[in-house]
Formats: C-alpha cells, sequence, structure tokens
C-alpha cells in the first residue's frame, strides 16, 4: 500500500467542468469501474461529489500504466495529471466533456470483491444493503440524499439564526412522561430502580427556556419513539424544533414559511408562493378524509346521505339510523382499469381497514353497472350521477358508516386508486396548513378522552366554556404543516396558565398526585410568570426524503433501522453481559421456550 504522503488535494472529482482544461489536479476516491482496452484504460473514480474518468494511453509511464490495471473494484486510489477535453464526451454525467491525463498513480488502500455492485445496489436486496450499509452509502444515490440532508440542516440554522433564534440542547436523557408513544428507556446505574427516558420531543425543556427568557430557540434534535414503523416513520428522527416568545400562531407560521421558501430556492430552486394555503381541520376530512391531505389531485370526497336516505337499500338506512352518514367518490376515466376483479381486490382492502364492505358504481357501457341496483326505485341511479357529476367511464366508490370511519376508509381508498391510475402529478409542492385542530380526540375502544396535539397546548378562548360540557368542541390553537400527502409538522400555541395547565391534566384523566410528579416542575414554573409562547418541529427526516423524492426515510438515514427497529449492520440491539445486568440491578426474565431448551 501507498501513502498520501506529499499529496493535496486539489478538487472533488464531480466538480470539475469544461473550464478547467489545462489544470493540473490531485484527486482522491474509489475505482467505481476500471475498463482495460488493451492499450486504453479507463477508470471511473468516485468521490462524495461524483464522478470522473481517468485515462492512461500509450504515453502514460508504463509503471503508472502497469499500476492502473492492478486496479480493482473500490480501490481506494490518487491521482494527479491534467485535465483535458474528452473525445467522446459522456452526458449523462457533469463531468462528461472531460477527462484527467495521469501521470501519477497510487494505490492507498485494496478492497475485497465487495458483496454487491454499488452502482446497481438500488437492484438488491435490503438485507445485504443494510447490513453493508457503509458500502450501500457510496452509491451515489445515497450519497447526493445524505448530502441534500446535510445542506437543509445547514440552511436551517442559517436561517434561524438570522432571525434571531438561539440554539440551545436540551437532555437526552430526561424524566419520562407521558407524550402519545412508548418512551425509550434508560436504566440508571447510580440511581438503582430508576429510569431515564430518550425524548419522544424536547418540549417540556423548550418551553421552559421560554420561561428563562430566551425569547427564539432552535435546536435540530433528537427525538425517540418506540412505534411501529412504516416508510416514513424511524424510532429515531431529527426535528427542526423553534419555540418563540411574545407572538401568536401567525408569527410563527409566518417564520416557518419564510424557512420553506428559502429552503426550496436553495436546494431545487423551486420558487414557493406565500401565503401558503389553509384549511381547517374539519375541511380536510370532509373533502380528503386525511388531516394530511394529498392535494395535487382532485377526486373529493362528497356527502350522498340525503340521496341515499331516499333509497330502500338497508345498509345505507342502517348507517343513516345509527347516527353515520353514507359518502362517495367518484374515479374519472377508470372504468376500463377498474374491472370487477379490480373493484373486489379493492373491497377487500377497504374490509381490511375497516369497511363493512364498498358500494360502487361502475360506468364502462352504454349503461353503468351499480352493485346496489336491485334497491333502487327509478331515477334514483341517475339522481345521483347527476349529484356527482359522474360521466360514462368512471368509477363511484361509496361507504357508509360512522361518519368518521367513512371518511378516512375513503380517504385513504383515494390515495390507492389515485397510485393506480398515476394521476399523482410529479413536480408537484404543494404545502398546505391545516388549522383548528381538535383538542381532543375520543378512543374508540376505552371511550376516553385523549390530547390530539400534546396536554401543553392552548385551547382556543372561545371553546374554553366547553371543556368540562363537550370536549368534541373543543378546538386548540395548533397547527400542522402537510406536503403532498405527508405530514411534516406540528406546532401550537401553549398553556401558561398554572391553572389552566392543571386542569387540562385533570380533564385528561391524570389525578393531583400524578400530575405533580410527572409535570409538577413544569406547572411550578408558570407560577413564576412566563410569556406567551408556542412553537413546532419540523420533520428534518421527512422534508429530505420528499425533497429527494426518495420511497422511505432509509433512503435520507445514514444508519437506519428495520421493521422490527434493529439494525442490521451492528445487529443492534443486542444482549449486555451479567456484569453490566448487576450493576443496573436488572434480572432478564426468560421466555419459558428459552428454560426449557
Amino acid at each position: 500500500m501507498e501513502t498520501i504522503k506529499g499529496l493535496k488535494r486539489t478538487n472533488y472529482c464531480g466538480e470539475l467542468r469544461i473550464s478547467d482544461v489545462g489544470k493540473e489536479v490531485t484527486l482522491f476516491g474509489w475505482n467505481q469501474k476500471q475498463r482495460d482496452l488493451g492499450n486504453l484504460i479507463f477508470i471511473d473514480l468516485r468521490d462524495r461529489t461524483g464522478i470522473v474518468q481517468l485515462s492512461f494511453n500509450d504515453t502514460t509511464d508504463r509503471t503508472v500504466f502497469a499500476k492502473a490495471q492492478s486496479v480493482r473494484a473500490e480501490y481506494v486510489i490518487a491521482a494527479v495529471g491534467t485535465v483535458c477535453e474528452r473525445e467522446s464526451k459522456n452526458k449523462d454525467i457533469p463531468t462528461g466533456e472531460i477527462e484527467i491525463i495521469v501521470k501519477e498513480l497510487r494505490i492507498i488502500s485494496k478492497a475485497e470483491t465487495p458483496p454487491f455492485d454499488i452502482a446497481n445496489s438500488d437492484k438488491v436486496g435490503d438485507e445485504t444493503t443494510l447490513k453493508y450499509r457503509y458500502l450501500d452509502l457510496r452509491n451515489q444515490r445515497l450519497t447526493q440524499n445524505i448530502l441534500m440532508r446535510h445542506r437543509i440542516a445547514k440552511i436551517a440554522r442559517e436561517y434561524f439564526y438570522a432571525n434571531d433564534f438561539i440554539e440551545i440542547e436540551t437532555p437526552m436523557m430526561i424524566k419520562s412522561t407521558p407524550e402519545g408513544a412508548r418512551d425509550y428507556v434508560v436504566p440508571s446505574r447510580v440511581h438503582n430502580g430508576k429510569f431515564y427516558a430518550l425524548p419522544q420531543s424536547p418540549q417540556i425543556y423548550k418551553q421552559l427556556t421560554m420561561v428563562a427568557g430566551f425569547d427564539r430557540y432552535i435546536q435540530l434534535a433528537r427525538c425517540f419513539r418506540d412505534e411501529d414503523l412504516r416508510a416514513d416513520r424511524q424510532p429515531e428522527f431529527t426535528q427542526i424544533d423553534l419555540e418563540m416568545s411574545f407572538v401568536d400562531t401567525e408569527d410563527i407560521m409566518e417564520m416557518a414559511e419564510g424557512f420553506i421558501k428559502k429552503l426550496m430556492k436553495e436546494t431545487i430552486d423551486v420558487d414557493i408562493k406565500l401565503p401558503l394555503p389553509r384549511m381547517t381541520f374539519a375541511d380536510a376530512m370532509e373533502k380528503y378524509g386525511s388531516d394530511k391531505p394529498d392535494t395535487r389531485f382532485d377526486m373529493l370526497i362528497n356527502d350522498v346521505t340525503d340521496w341515499a336516505d331516499k333509497t330502500d337499500f338497508v345498509v345505507f338506512k342502517n348507517a343513516i339510523a345509527d347516527g353515520g352518514s353514507v359518502r362517495a367518490i367518484v374515479a374519472r376515466n377508470c372504468a376500463s382499469t377498474y374491472t370487477r376483479k379490480k373493484i373486489d381486490k379493492l373491497t377487500e382492502h377497504a374490509k381490511g381497514i375497516g369497511a363493512k364492505g364498498l358500494a360502487y358504481v361502475r360506468w364502462a357501457d352504454e349503461a353503468p353497472n351499480c352493485s346496489f341496483a336491485k334497491f333502487l326505485k327509478e331515477g334514483e341511479l341517475e339522481a345521483l350521477i347527476e349529484q356527482l357529476g359522474a360521466e360514462q367511464g368512471d368509477c363511484i366508490f361509496i361507504i357508509s358508516d360512522k361518519t368518521s370511519s367513512a371518511l378516512s376508509i375513503l380517504g385513504s381508498l383515494r390515495l390507492i386508486i389515485a397510485k393506480e391510475l398515476g394521476i399523482i402529478p410529479e413536480g408537484k409542492w404543494n404545502y398546505l396548513w391545516i388549522t383548528e385542530m381538535p383538542f381532543f380526540e375520543q378512543d374508540e375502544e376505552t371511550g376516553e378522552w385523549v390530547a390530539m396535539h400534546h396536554p401543553f397546548t392552548m385551547p382556543m378562548e372561545e371553546c374554553i366554556e366547553y371543556l368540562d360540557t363537550d370536549k368534541g368542541k373543543v378546538r386548540a390553537k395548533a397547527f400542522d404543516l402537510v406536503l403532498n400527502g405527508t405530514e411534516l409538522s406540528s406546532g401550537s400555541m401553549r398553556i401558561t396558565d398554572c391553572a389552566l395547565q392543571n386542569k387540562m391534566f385533570e380533564l385528561l384523566g391524570m389525578e393531583q398526585e400524578e400530575i405533580d410528579a410527572k409535570f409538577g416542575f413544569l406547572v411550578e414554573a408558570y407560577h413564576y410568570a412566563s410569556p406567551p409562547h408556542g412553537g413546532m418541529g419540523i420533520g428534518l427526516d421527512r422534508l429530505a426524503m420528499l425533497i429527494c423524492g426518495a420511497d422511505s426515510l432509509r433512503d435520507v438515514t445514514a444508519f437506519p433501522k428495520v421493521q422490527n427497529a434493529s439494525e442490521l449492520m451492528s445487529g443492534a440491539p443486542s444482549t449486555i453481559d451479567d456484569i453490566q445486568l448487576d450493576e443496573l440491578g436488572i434480572n432478564i426474565a426468560k421466555a419459558e421456550s428459552d428454560n426449557e431448551q
């Protein structure tokens, strides 16, 4: 192996252009591909910025040429040479107009044959690529995703610093407090039998920085939630977390909009028009069946309860009699795609998410085919079609149930149908504020009321009178930021009155002893006066995922977890030895099957 002694990098591979012709450069990187054509050798040299072609020919020193012949995949090499214009240009890469005529080559580190072709790792299974994640990260797509994530973090800091925010680190080991998800807990050796929790968010601490008088707080905060994973959820994630004093919701939303505008322009050169559109929570659910609606396409939900109530279809009438409703969506120009077999599959999916069934009208031929036609009187089907504005070639899908269920089921079907039909446009960036969030939501199984946002959210003044009488009417000074159907952020104004805060805990079913034990330090802080304040946390990971056009948070996370929250590369989580367990005062209960073995 050779060293880099005496060499200093002059450029990164991906930054060289035709304007650099004639310049002598020193480059470091990995060999992505070597092509030996006999009297010509080409090496694609890769670093984090991209690829440039190294060229060796019959004028190259024979020792250097022989060394180039020996280079294999993923060798780390150093090259010194002159930038020249290529005869055969490659329009697919930014450096495709030039190549480096090499005069000095050093092999810094040799590599074994990689377990997969790094340039084509997208075609390899996750089990392999995640086990060798440090190799997969060399793939240009993933490299650029991680660099984009870095740019987002950099722009966030620059923007909020410029607006007088102070970066304050909050603790990573905190007291366990109920915030919606399960905590990850850390046992204490010093305080035997007691546990820290990893923060689900820095919520309480950032509010206390407002009580302390710092006025504007910012942190790229690591957060941890023990939840079931999915494409847009990892157990650990990063929030662009902010809090502001002496403001109202408009000030917070305006500050966030300024960041979004700057971010989109500086990362992907997209101009976002401000102010961002707004929609109330109630309207979002009514029209889209979701509190994070994808507004890039239509297919809105329609209320056809009045029409359904006049029919003799008992399924509709029973749902209405039970206080529910009948809702419908029209999928345009899909009758040829949605055959009976495909509709049966859609029905099974609907049942899988809680539907009792799926009624439909498929208008493929001259006469519409209605799944419940025998229960309709003359003219009733025509009345439905007219009300919905359906035409030949369309399909109508109908759910009758409790209103909240009917809306959410159709909201899910709406997305499935749109993806199958390919009608979601690319290159659109539909940001949307969801406002007037409910403060409480009712657990369907237990009937208990829980906080939809978190218990520190300020209810709207006009709703305080309903706290004791009708929790369903209480709206919060809370807002969510949504992009293309993905929730990026939740924010709110906070309660700063100690009596009101204590009451909200009580309304959420906490006894005074529990309130004191879990939140006493926060309530006590308000006895010493607090400025009005509010804030929000923007999901950096999700933002990066959407800007990069990635399908999963894995693609923008350097070392992600898989669905069972394990990390395949290192083997985390793992067991610890008995000495560590004894120090922590922990005894692991063995499963019966383990004992039997």
